[in-house]
């Protein structure tokens, strides 16, 4: 693509060359910068791509892209083109490299702390369910059409070129709406920038990623760019109504409220507790699932979720919300596609392989997560609630502690272990987790134990348990791999769980995937 058309949504603050340079490629990582590429040089919390500029030169690129002042590179070989803000241009190129495909689809972002993929997966399918051609990105995977694409190792929103691609494809394979997910990170490095959001939907905003954004009403404003993008996205081929959808139950909907009537963009309220624009009355959970009635403009919709956890009750309400007041879809879609969610990866999701207790894996890694997942762990089983999680280091440093009291209140038996301890001192971060349990009365050695190996840790909980009682492994879910250092070693909790049990029951299965602490716990 010609450099000045690629450019020319954007406001470069130096003059451009006047020659028509042909682009082969954008990108931000310099690692991946190949002939005839565009390098967009984007400052970073650990590191500034612009320090990679001639890293991009040596590895083919014919032009550069920047926030930093166009006089400190005007004796580059390749045009330097300077602009404000180089992530919000970077979301800016990628629409444009893909030819702005948003702008063909109906896009609903849904954000918040839990419950995000879970909710934009009630979405997609009440959607399949009312007849749609529907796509969804999330932080587990991208569905478009039937290809199921994996979105990374880690949770969070694909870097925009990556959101760019894959709703030219959407567009592609016909595709008309799409959820996406849209965490915070996304969110404040306008990764989904130019998603021109239709519907936004929030599930809650409780305590996370604290070491990014700096405070809760740091964290909260970032979240709530997804209202604001809502409301000056462009227009679109077909008629879609703007809306915000907010969690009257949750504390930020307060500050929310306040925003979304400042833009003038209309809402509608779900609850659990409170009459709303949709409040779920009468609800049950069991080992099946949960039932619930929901109320709506003097309607009662009875409503089935093979879901495990009460808590899925209020992501049921969002994405019934959305697709009846955004969208317009019937009652009977909105039950079909609430049952028609069996599971999400890596969300209470059980381990079965003929064990007389319960073994759940949970992505829970915040503590209003794992407060929740414990609720719920307890309601399925007649014994102990038994917990397995760790803390990942460069992270939300508050949340160890946190997330310890919530399990010393509400686990019988909680071992704290490894979770992405990344450059951070393993021992520290467990010290932390360790001092918050005690704090709440746990003992270590009686009803509180730490293990470094998370392999060893799974072992323990599994052998620990007995009949009717519950193992919690949680913190990892759906994910891949766990860093250790700067190196990512695969790892999946699932798997692990897996092996563990084959291991105590004597059945053949897999082996318990490698990690570092192996070695130390081998040789004490």
């Amino acid at each position: 693509m010609n450099l000045v058309d690629l450019t020319q949504h954007l406001q470069i603050l130096n003059p451009l060359p006047v020659d028509r340079l042909e682009i082969q490629g954008i990108t931000l990582d310099s690692r991946l910068v190949e002939p005839g590429f565009l390098y967009v040089a984007v400052p970073g919390k650990h590191a500034d791509g612009h320090d990679y500029i001639p890293d991009a030169l040596s590895a083919g690129a014919v032009a550069i892209l920047g926030s930093k002042r166009s006089g400190e590179y005007q004796d580059l070989p390749v045009p330097y083109l300077q602009v404000k803000d180089s992530r919000e241009a970077l979301a800016q190129l990628a629409a444009a490299w893909y030819g702005f495909p948003a702008r063909h689809l109906v896009v609903i972002g849904v954000t918040g702390t839990d419950g995000k993929t879970t909710t934009v997966n009630l979405i997609y399918q009440i959607l399949i369910a009312a007849g749609y051609q529907a796509g969804l990105i999330s932080t587990v995977n991208a569905v478009i059409g039937g290809r199921t694409l994996d979105t990374g190792f880690h949770v969070t929103t694909p870097e925009a070129m990556d959101v760019q691609y894959y709703l030219a494809e959407m567009v592609k394979a016909g595709i008309s709406h799409v959820v996406l997910e849209a965490t915070s990170h996304g969110l404040a490095q306008q990764r989904v920038r130019s998603c021109e959001f239709d519907i936004g939907v929030v599930t809650n905003i409780t305590h996370e990623h604290l070491d990014y954004h700096g405070d809760y009403q740091a964290y909260l404003k970032a979240k709530a760019e997804l209202f604001r993008l809502v409301r000056t996205s462009e227009e679109k081929e077909q008629t879609v109504k703007k809306l915000a959808v907010l969690n009257k139950d949750d504390r930020s909907y307060p500050k929310l409220k306040r925003i979304v009537e400042d833009l003038d963009l209309p809402k509608v309220e779900y609850s659990t507790k409170d009459p709303a624009d949709f409040q779920a009355v009468d609800f049950k959970t069991d080992p099946t699932g949960i039932d619930f009635k929901l109320r709506q403009q003097g309607k009662v919709i009875p409503l089935h979720s093979d879901l495990l956890g009460d808590y899925n009750v209020s992501n049921c309400l969002a994405a019934a919300a959305a697709c009846v007041s955004g969208l317009d879809v019937d009652w009977e879609a909105v039950q079909r596609g609430i049952a028609g969610l069996k599971a999400i990866p890596g969300r209470m999701e059980r381990v079965e392989l003929g064990q007389d207790f319960v073994a759940l894996v949970d992505f829970a890694h915040t503590p209003n997560a794992l407060k929740k997942a414990l609720q719920a762990g307890r309601s399925l089983g007649e014994g102990r609630t038994i917990a397995v999680f760790g803390s990942a280091g460069l992270r939300d440093q508050e949340k160890r502690r946190l997330m310890a009291e919530e399990s010393a209140r509400l686990a019988d038996v909680t071992i704290l272990t490894a979770e992405d301890p990344r450059t951070e001192s393993l021992d520290d971060i467990l010290e932390e987790m360790v001092q918050g349990a005690e704090g709440q009365g746990a003992v270590e050695g009686r009803d509180l134990f730490r293990v470094r190996d998370r392999g060893q840790a799974v072992r323990m909980a599994l052998q620990l348990a007995r009949a009717g009682d519950v193992v919690l492994v949680c913190g990892k879910g759906h994910e891949q791999s766990m860093c250790f250092g700067e190196v990512e070693y695969p790892w999946d909790d699932r798997l692990a769980v897996r092996a563990a049990l084959s291991e105590m029951l004597k059945l053949s299965g897999p082996e318990m995937p490698y990690l570092p602490t192996q070695e130390i716990t081998k040789n004490g």
